[in-house]
């Protein structure tokens, strides 16, 4: 199993949450984050007062999903947030050990 973890546009997220719906991805959480690459923020006016802003707004997406399946979502959120411009974000692909349903206790594949 793999934990896919994406930091993208905010406006972007709606796209993002339809497509993998579609590609047939059922659970996600979705976190308000903020944060800078290599963009290193920007300069905003505020009455007349020019300021810094060190970290701009993103939106985390995390997604468990199977080993078979980790192409297609990779490929379903690199098309659906991609603008072609610098600030779309990143994927981070994370192996995990074990996954267990609380209410359950089902553990592994049937936890997803």
């Amino acid at each position: 199993m793999k934990l896919v973890t994406a930091i993208i546009k905010p406006f972007k997220l709606q796209e993002v949450r339809e497509a993998l719906i579609a590609s047939g991805i059922e659970g996600l959480t979705i976190s308000e984050v903020k944060g800078y690459g290599r963009q290193k923020g920007h300069t905003e006016m505020y009455r007349g007062a020019e300021y810094t802003v060190d970290t701009l707004p993103k939106m985390k997406v995390e997604v468990i999903t199977k080993d078979e399946n980790l192409a297609i979502v990779i490929e379903t959120i690199t098309s659906a947030a991609g603008t072609g411009k610098i600030g779309d974000g990143k994927i981070f692909v994370t192996s995990l050990d074990e996954v267990i349903r609380i209410r359950t206790g089902e553990t592994g594949n049937e936890a997803v």
